[in-house]
């Protein structure tokens, strides 16, 4: 997993750089989520970068908590999908890499607009009976926050997708236990998620969201628990700010930047592997 964990390294450094250099974004998730988009794009899903917005005959993502585009932005770049320079445009006037991700920039990778919180849900659900319809077999993902399941249309569409069976889906909860305005069980507690899913008649896991053996070994388990009646997701525990010691565990982190002295801090705890963009 040597390569994986460093990529996953360069990513964070990606994030950092991104929002330090317009004093905008959100970092605290996408540290957070790092292990889970490396194991996904670099190892897990098939794919190509040869981007075909349809996404038949592949694997395909939708991030529904869109603030945390620095680290989709990061890995799709990595990835191939576009130039790893053109990070250097993130959050400025006319870029193709805007704060949530957007459609109508024909950004390669981005299916759909998001940051509307509780909306990824629904659309992976209709891409995922699509591919059905189609007779295609391959698999889709998503990524959901968990403040976001305080959103109500969430729960209907989970409902929906174990009542009709789509069971070539697997989404993934970033159970961090924080948002914006603080801890999760202090705005909204989501006591047992893991019930909650059960009883909606979804397959359920956990795993260890900052360890990438771990997110590797759950990601092929959840690959195969799918074609079996029930869609499936994986309650990831996640530390927001993973990777930088000042910024972990801490909601204050999910919407600001850090200032030159932090930045400083940040990269030191960062080593540079696959070189800066």
């Amino acid at each position: 997993m040597s390569n994986l964990t460093e990529t996953a390294t360069q990513i964070r450094r990606d994030i950092v750089r991104m929002v330090h250099a317009v004093q905008s974004g959100h970092p605290g998730g996408s540290l957070g989520c790092t292990e889970f988009f490396t194991a996904l794009y670099f190892k897990i899903m098939k794919h190509n970068p040869d981007f075909k917005m349809d996404g038949a005959g592949e694997d395909v993502f939708f991030l529904s908590n869109g603030h945390i585009s620095p680290v989709f932005y990061s890995s799709l770049a990595r990835s191939g999908y576009f130039p790893i320079q053109e990070l250097n445009t993130f959050r400025k006037l006319n870029s193709r890499l805007q704060g949530h991700p957007t459609t109508h920039e024909h950004l390669p990778g981005v299916r759909v607009a998001s940051g509307s919180l509780g909306q990824g849900m629904s659309v992976a659900i209709g891409a995922a009976l699509a591919k059905k319809l189609n007779k295609d077999d391959n698999t889709v993902y998503s990524l959901h926050g968990d403040g976001e399941l305080e959103e109500g249309q969430n729960w209907e569409a989970i409902m929906f997708a174990g009542s009709k069976h789509v069971d070539n889906l697997i989404a993934t909860i970033d159970w961090n236990g924080q948002q914006i305005d603080g801890p999760t069980k202090e705005v909204m507690a989501l006591d047992n998620l893991h019930s909650k899913f059960e009883a909606f008649n979804w397959t359920v896991m956990e795993m260890d969201g900052n360890d990438m053996d771990a997110v590797v070994a759950g990601l092929e388990k959840a690959k195969t628990l799918t074609g079996k009646g029930k869609p499936v997701v994986i309650l990831m525990r996640t530390i927001m700010g993973k990777g930088i010691d000042f910024m972990e565990g801490s909601h204050e982190w999910h919407g600001i930047a850090p200032n030159d002295e932090q930045l400083k801090k940040a990269l030191a705890q960062l080593p540079e592997t696959l070189g800066d963009y």
